[in-house]
């Protein structure tokens, strides 16, 4: 009784989650993802291995369920999704390749994860989109170079944390080829389906013991998504900026406190015992 219990609070945690992250997707493009992580992880007490892969999958689907509202509203834009997207897709296969070869510990996903949920943060109460900038944004082969390297730390973090990464494409899309916001959320969901599906390929794991708890996430994230859909109208760009960005701070102690639990203790910590230097008489 107990367990099945525990098993309906998850599904309801999740379900919520995967609401919180659909609407979000389908009102900006981005940030949904980044908290599924420590859901998976805190909520559902996953480990990161089985976590991240399964984030992938929900990511990619919610990215494409989103995305095509957005293409049949023509909000897509070619040439910045090339430069900001093809390096993406080489830092996935990197990242994804790093994390299945075992070189980066558990503790350190969750570490990435935490800095880049504060980055993201910031970048997104920073963004502002201009004509002025989107002009000049376009005509500079540096901001183009720029747009490249975010590219390949994107995909980086994507392979390694298991995020879409459109909480850093956005805003590089805004502040770096001077895309309106509507352009770029668009834009950003394609680009977050391919990045996950190159970095789960990468990673070469399939969380098959987990995949029942995709259920409650995606019908959780159909729900928010079409919520999404219908409210981003009318919806204040400024005030969904400050308060998703007091969810990536939450997201981003949450997977900081995990780090710390799961990071190995040094020998005197662990209890082993601690060699003294013999004293003569």
């Amino acid at each position: 009784m107990e367990g099945q219990v525990m098993e309906l609070s998850t599904a309801l945690l999740l379900g919520a989650g995967g609401s919180l992250i659909g609407f979000l997707l389908s009102v900006l493009g981005a940030g949904g993802s980044i908290l599924l992580l420590p859901l998976l992880v805190s909520g559902a007490a996953l480990p990161t291995k089985e976590a991240v892969p399964l984030s992938l999958l929900v990511v990619i689907v919610l990215a494409l369920a989103n995305l095509l509202p957005s293409l049949h509203r023509g909000q897509f834009a070619a040439k910045p999704a090339a430069l900001l997207g093809v390096p993406a897709l080489a830092g996935s296969w990197i990242g994804g390749s790093w994390v299945k070869a075992g070189a980066i510990p558990e503790a350190a996903q969750l570490t990435v994860f935490a800095l880049a949920a504060l980055a993201a943060s910031w970048l997104l109460l920073r963004t502002r989109s201009t004509p002025a900038q989107g002009a000049a944004a376009r005509s500079s082969s540096r901001q183009n170079g720029l747009l490249i390297v975010q590219g390949v730390l994107v995909g980086l973090l994507t392979g390694i944390a298991g995020v879409g990464g459109g909480f850093a494409i956005v805003p590089a899309l805004v502040l770096l080829a001077g895309l309106p916001m509507s352009l770029a959320s668009g834009t950003s969901l394609l680009l977050i389906a391919v990045n996950g599906l190159v970095a789960l390929a990468a990673l070469g794991h399939w969380p098959s013991t987990h995949l029942p708890l995709l259920m409650p996430l995606l019908l959780g994230g159909a729900a928010g998504a079409g919520i999404g859909q219908r409210l981003s109208p009318h919806l204040s760009d400024r005030q969904l900026r400050r308060g998703f960005s007091l969810l990536l701070i939450g997201s981003a102690l949450m997977s900081a406190l995990e780090a710390w639990k799961r990071h190995p203790l040094p020998p005197e910590m662990a209890g082993a015992p601690i060699s003294r230097p013999s004293t003569h008489h």
